[in-house]
């Protein structure tokens, strides 16, 4: 069927599917997380065909997000779909009052190439439980994996419920003029923008997960060699290919060669101790694509000749994708690799004197979907908090502020608008309805017209009490 004839079903049967019960939709859910289990070689090939990622990872960034994330609503969906009852004014004695979360009714997820398979599946999971139809486009970047999804969510559910159409940016187009209650788009703040102006032809409205230039803050009083530890794995894991990784760093400069020295030990340990075995290793992953690799070559070339010193890494190889872990200092604020958002597998380094000048370099960027503080001063860390804005922040650590599902995820400004995870997504997802329910005392004939004295005399008396 063509995306037209999709929606047209979708629409035809959205309202079975919004009727459904807690019941049902946790079904849905474990007929997801069994299958997911029994084809877990199958999308681990998958992978490894679109990044030559090693299986571990694969488990580790896309398996267990997902079944955590399903586990989670399962657990929790029945007390989410309940009427939410709230307080009631004294002025409306007589009356009572809920929320109710109804599905938004057919909804698109737009997912990026990066983590295929869980930033697809995620915002399903909760857009499933909110009791949606949907629609889903991955990238086309990752083409053995977004085949692998067609094929998986297919054999799961008719396409009058949950559709994937695969294809590049021109079927994305085609989907995004169709009228969507909600589209939830993953990926770059240009093409957010693009997503914005399509859903508001439609007043859709929209929830955006965007990117930017994480910082990584380390302070004075850092306990460097756990900084130099969990640095290099949230920066390296997927080749850098990740939204939330640390995309530069700010360290005392009396912190950074104990800091350069600690992150060599661990880059060697775990990729290789030269240059050829971390080449060889089967533990790091490739760039996506040739385009991307070109654009990260040529960004590192360009702040080598504009004085930024390459501490380890910046080797290439075109034919295999790679790019080596690299550590870049010498970097001013307005080398080519401060730019933009890297993306990849290349951290550059900046110093500073006093954590006011720090804060200072944070402030002047756009607002980051992620900011890192590693830090054993607490005065320190609060004072960062306090002085700048980041969609999510994990201190002493990095990137796992996303495996906590109580913890909504998602950006702010330029790094996105929304978030989800847990029940933050089934909100997403949902509609809160106001709902208040009259009885049989009538306290607002009290307020009726006509205005005489006594009647604004009692508005006034509620006015000053009741409120």
């Amino acid at each position: 069927m063509t995306a037209h004839e999709v929606f047209e079903k979708q629409r035809e049967n959205r309202w079975r599917v919004a009727r459904t019960l807690a019941e049902e939709r946790v079904a849905k859910l474990r007929k997801l997380r069994e299958s997911l289990l029994e084809r877990q070689g199958e999308l681990q090939k998958a992978i490894f065909d679109d990044f030559k990622k090693n299986p571990g990872e694969v488990d580790l960034t896309e398996v267990y997000p997902t079944i955590s994330e399903i586990n989670h609503t399962i657990r929790h969906l029945p007390k989410w779909m309940k009427p939410h009852p709230v307080k009631t004014p004294l002025v409306l004695f007589g009356t009572r009052s809920e929320i109710r979360y109804e599905p938004k009714g057919i909804v698109l997820i737009l997912s990026p190439w990066n983590y295929p398979f869980q930033l697809l599946m995620t915002p399903l999971i909760t857009a499933i439980a909110a009791g949606n139809c949907i629609v889903l486009k991955p990238s086309a970047k990752t083409l053995h994996t977004a085949h692998f999804m067609k094929k998986f969510i297919s054999d799961l559910f008719p396409e009058e419920e949950i559709a994937l159409f695969e294809g590049d940016h021109e079927v994305a187009d085609q989907l995004l003029e169709l009228p969507f209650d909600h589209i939830f788009f993953t990926g770059s703040p240009g093409v957010g923008k693009k997503v914005m102006g399509f859903a508001a032809k439609h007043l859709a409205s929209v929830t955006l997960e965007l990117g930017g230039k994480s910082p990584v803050v380390v302070e004075e009083s850092a306990d460097i060699k756990k900084a130099a530890a969990r640095i290099v794995w949230g920066k390296f894991i997927n080749a850098g290919q990740t939204c939330v990784a640390p995309d530069y760093l700010l360290i005392h400069e009396k912190r950074l060669p104990e800091f350069l020295l600690e992150a060599k030990k661990v880059i060697a340990h775990r990729y290789g101790k030269t240059e050829e075995g971390r080449q060889q290793s089967p533990d790091f992953c490739r760039i996506v694509s040739d385009g991307h690799l070109e654009g990260l070559k040529k960004v590192l070339d360009e702040s080598v000749r504009q004085g930024a010193k390459v501490e380890i890494g910046g080797e290439i190889n075109q034919q295999d994708r790679y790019l080596s872990p690299t550590l870049l200092t010498q970097v001013t604020q307005s080398s080519p690799v401060m730019r933009e958002e890297i993306f990849g597998p290349i951290l550059p380094i900046l110093t500073y004197q006093t954590l006011d000048e720090a804060i200072e370099i944070i402030r002047k960027r756009e607002k980051p979907l992620a900011l890192y503080v590693f830090s054993r001063n607490d005065r320190a860390i609060e004072e960062i908090l306090r002085s700048t804005s980041a969609g999510g922040t994990c201190v002493n650590s990095l990137v796992i502020h996303l495996a906590n599902p109580d913890l909504p995820f998602g950006g702010v400004g330029q790094s996105g608008m929304g978030n989800y995870h847990g029940f933050f997504g089934f909100r997403t997802f949902s509609h809160e309805r106001a709902v208040l329910r009259h009885g049989v005392i009538d306290t607002l004939r009290l307020f009726y017209p006509p205005y005489t004295r006594r009647v604004r005399k009692f508005i006034q008396w509620a006015t000053r009490y009741l409120v």
